[in-house]
């Protein structure tokens, strides 16, 4: 499978507008180093106490690709994030390319990226990955904590509950896809009066 160029996808005048962002975007958990994640991360509001395990397994194959966020816990890394994406793409050392664009303040706005690795955790069961944007050191925790059995939706956590992502393969769900998904995230124990819908251009 080919690994993805940098923003390669995008026309040209949007690519020569990217420039480089440490962010938290969809199904990322870029929590910092050090002291850096201490102090977002203690400062932030819980939305579940009790984040369950990943129920279902995880086939990787059918993971990657693009994922649109439909929904997320907002924090000041994707501050003014709008039709943010993510993209998956094996790499040639068995590692996971991690490609995170948004839109800053509205769905056209100026384009930022942030590109990054991730590693499968052994024994997870391709649930939990640990990802990194800060060289060798892997900080976030990244657990698929549901998905859909065609792989055309995700939620994503991690242990403390502060942080949540709505994913979907399509740019914007429908209306009863959307309540569907909320569900989802509700029976999880997230407190969905929490989360902040992204804007997305139609497909």
């Amino acid at each position: 499978m080919r690994t993805l160029e940098p923003a390669d996808h995008l026309p040209a005048r949007e690519r020569e507008g990217l420039r480089a962002r440490d962010l938290v975007l969809p199904g990322l958990l870029v929590l910092g180093a050090g002291a850096l994640v201490a102090g977002f991360t203690a400062t932030r509001p819980v939305g579940n106490p009790r984040v369950p395990e990943p129920a279902k397994p995880v086939d990787l194959n059918r993971y990657l690709g693009r994922w649109f966020e439909f929904a997320r816990y907002d924090s000041g890394f994707e501050q003014g994030c709008e039709a943010a994406t993510a993209e998956y793409a094996l790499r040639t050392d068995g590692l996971i390319r991690v490609l995170n664009i948004c839109h800053q303040g509205s769905i056209d706005g100026p384009t930022q990226f942030a590109e990054g690795k991730a590693r499968v955790v052994d024994g997870s069961g391709g649930t939990k990955l640990k990802v990194s944007f800060f060289g060798p050191f892997y900080f976030g925790n990244y657990w698929v904590l549901d998905h859909a059995d065609d792989y055309s939706w995700s939620i994503v956590g991690e242990p403390t509950g502060k942080y949540l992502w709505i994913l979907s393969r399509d740019p914007t769900p429908s209306e009863v896809d959307r309540e569907m998904l909320i569900e989802r995230a509700q029976a999880l124990g997230y407190d969905t009066g929490m989360l902040r819908m992204t804007k997305q251009k139609a497909a």
